[in-house]
């Protein structure tokens, strides 16, 4: 039987960071970047963000970022802005819910921002909502 020459499993492979996440270090914006809050998955990597400075811009999830960091509606960016267009972004670093509530703290995003308390795997409905429906359970003699 030969040896295994691998260095773990199936999660090792794909590159799986549970301590990295208690260790990153609070990033904030600087010129040329704005904090948004994501309002809706557009698919193909983009979004739609709501900035802090009042613009509704289309923003571009990078491609460091792509399959790696899941993004939901809700969460809080960092958007880096075009020189050359004003209506697009593009998205370089999202934050948790405990660093945006830092952030909140720290008085870099506004107080209005309702900060999304999703889990840390980014399912956005594994909390019992169905997309915000209410199905009632039907008793066998009502079919």
């Amino acid at each position: 039987m030969p040896k295994a020459k691998g260095k773990g499993g199936k999660n090792r492979r794909r590159g799986k960071n549970d301590e990295d996440l208690n260790k990153r270090e609070l990033v904030f914006k600087e010129d040329g970047q704005e904090y948004a809050q994501v309002v809706k998955m557009l698919g193909n990597g983009r979004i739609e963000a709501k900035c802090q400075d009042g613009e509704t811009r289309l923003g571009q999830i990078r491609g460091q970022m792509r399959k790696k960091v899941w993004i939901v509606a809700g969460d809080i960016v960092l958007l880096s802005l075009r020189d050359f267009q004003d209506d697009r972004a593009d998205v370089i670093h999202r934050y948790t819910p405990d660093e945006a509530r830092n952030l909140k703290t720290y008085g870099e995003l506004k107080s209005d921002v309702q900060i999304h308390e999703g889990p840390q795997g980014g399912d956005e409905g594994s909390d019992g909502d169905e997309g915000g429906i209410e199905f009632e359970e039907a008793d066998i003699d009502d079919i």
